[in-house]
């Protein structure tokens, strides 16, 4: 229905005298009558306009219309029909009215900084529901409101996020919090459509005044992503010097950490096989040749791990192939890893948690 022509313009030709048999039938239709009608035939028909998208005057203008029609014959309806679609099929392109709406249309093309000065510069002069915008917000910009906002903000944002999402802030909230924001959601039933509608207003205007984030990813992904690639000497020596400055900091560097010595622990068995199809067998021959100390414990789990024909095939290459170099060998498991992170990114495999 994305096509449609707004409603309140429908009727732009001429309007058409009705048959006037009966009383009870207007003697002209208007075009907002004339939009009434229509919406009442896609009624009819199941189908659901986005009508809670209009201007709330346009909205409260349909429903009278509504009400002062009573009957009209077939005639009129077909003449309506007609007219409705002739300029369906007059429409070359439609696009999306609103702020919001040019905004989706060049997501990925401008920047966000200019997006969130588009959206300061406007207001809220803004058509649309601020709910549809607030649930694409990602969870990392809707914590800090849930976290920092009264228990019934946060039980009203939880109820009007899907329920996959709100699960996932709710487990990151600290158990009093989560248990008073819970409890806070069984009150809801009695809040009316004008508070939610003006806490959404609201809390958009909170995510508008945020400034746009630089870097998609924080910063320990990104220490993290950098060190993964890093030769082990430099990573280790990185991460004791930041145990020394930030401990903390340390900490979560090493959680965003995934080497070739985590996939005993971090790789489910079931997956192996999907590892092994992502890196070229030369490399991961001299990947699984090549490691030594703790990597050597991924070495015997991947090939533990998949079928025993192929897991001897692969330890007579590695015998053949004999002492690996320590640059090449480590070239080879940094490949392997890059593997493991495309099918991450893909959603391919998950990587475990210590909890799993």
């Amino acid at each position: 229905m994305g096509n449609l022509p707004d409603l309140g313009d429908f009727g732009g030709m001429t309007d058409f005298d009705m048959p006037s048999p009966a009383s009870h039938m207007p003697a002209r239709l208007s075009k907002k009558a004339k939009a009434a009608i229509i919406v009442k035939l896609l009624a009819a028909q199941e189908v659901k306009l986005p009508l809670a998208n209009f201007p709330e005057e346009l909205q409260v203008e349909l429903a009278h219309q509504l009400t002062e029609l009573r009957y009209i014959d077939k005639h009129t309806l077909t003449s309506v029909v007609e007219e409705f679609l002739e300029e369906i099929e007059a429409i070359g392109l439609s696009f999306p009215g609103g702020l919001e709406g040019a905004l989706k249309v060049l997501d990925g093309t401008i920047s966000p900084t200019t997006a969130s000065k588009l959206r300061s510069n406007a207001g809220f002069s803004l058509t649309g529901d601020p709910w549809q915008r607030i649930s694409d917000v990602e969870i990392p910009r809707l914590l800090p409101i849930l976290q920092e906002e009264s228990v019934e903000v946060g039980a009203v944002l939880l109820s009007k996020l899907k329920v996959s999402k709100a699960a996932q802030l709710m487990s990151m909230l600290p158990g009093e919090r989560a248990r008073r924001v819970a409890y806070a959601v069984s009150l809801t039933s009695g809040v009316s459509p004008e508070v939610v509608q003006r806490i959404g207003i609201s809390l958009a205007a909170q995510l508008d005044a945020q400034p746009s984030a630089a870097f998609p990813e924080e910063p320990p992904e990104r220490v993290g992503a950098i060190l993964n690639f890093s030769s082990s000497t430099t990573r280790d020596g990185v991460l004791e010097g930041l145990d020394e400055t930030d401990k903390n900091f340390a900490d979560e560097v090493r959680k965003n950490i995934f080497t070739y010595a985590n996939i005993a622990t971090r790789i489910d068995p079931r997956d192996v096989a999907k590892v092994v199809r992502a890196v070229e067998q030369d490399i991961l021959i001299k990947a699984l040749a090549g490691a030594i100390g703790e990597a050597a414990a991924s070495t015997e789990f991947i090939l533990t791990n998949m079928s025993k024909r192929m897991a001897e095939s692969l330890r007579e290459e590695m015998d053949n192939l004999g002492k690996v170099k320590d640059s090449d060998a480590e070239e080879a498991m940094n490949a392997v890893v890059a593997g493991i992170r495309d099918l991450e990114a893909t959603g391919e495999i998950f990587l475990l948690t210590g909890d799993d």
